[in-house]
């Protein structure tokens, strides 16, 4: 097993500061405070991320994404984490436009090193205003990224985190997250699923 403490990053898909922001920031402080992970935190919040266009400049070329934007510090951070929990508000039963966004521009990454994902780690967490509001489809569409660029995609475990976080803000923002103790088992639940998968892939 490596010496280093396993870096773990966490991107908040929300454009705003509010529950999901919360919701991370609580994932990586749990990573940090119980398994003295090195951790670093993106938000799409105030970003330029411009839409991928499907141009192939990243094809052609091999040199990355024709936009430099914010894209360029996401990059960095992905190549250098080890393991990653995305998470999304729920809008119209799905990710947000601002993460789809970000995975979609991922696509450069692959394009330069398609190996660039192979052996990290991926847990996701989905927060809604609504009890039932499109949570496990925002999972399961941040578990869709993970298995089509070679990241091992992981949940919480039977009874309790199937798929990842599951929030229920009551539309209250940060204040709605915290108060959802249940929901806040299913995140550390799944960050400790995490933790224990990625070091048993680095022994």
């Amino acid at each position: 097993m490596s010496n280093r403490p396993l870096r773990v990053l966490g991107v908040s898909g929300s454009p705003r500061k509010a529950a999901t922001e919360f919701v991370i920031q609580e994932a990586l402080r749990h990573a940090k405070e119980k398994y003295n992970a090195d951790t670093q935190y993106f938000s799409v919040m105030d970003k330029k991320l411009n839409f991928c266009i499907h141009c192939d400049h990243c094809i052609r070329t091999r040199e990355g994404c024709v936009f430099k934007d914010d894209m360029e510090e996401v990059y960095e951070l992905l190549e250098w984490a080890d393991a990653y929990i995305l998470g999304s508000p729920v809008y119209q039963g799905n990710i947000s436009g601002q993460l789809k966004t970000l995975l979609d521009r991922t696509r450069a990454m692959v394009a330069k090193n398609p190996t660039v994902f192979e052996g990290k780690i991926g847990a996701a967490a989905a927060i809604g205003g609504d009890r039932v509001g499109g949570q496990e489809p925002t999972l399961r569409s941040i578990h869709d990224f993970y298995m089509i660029n070679l990241i091992f995609s992981i949940g919480g475990g039977a009874f309790g985190a199937n798929l990842g976080a599951t929030i229920w803000s009551k539309d209250k923002k940060a204040a709605g997250a915290e108060a959802d103790k249940q929901g806040l088992k299913t995140l550390h639940k799944t960050v400790d699923r995490l933790i224990s998968v990625s070091n048993k892939l680095r022994g």
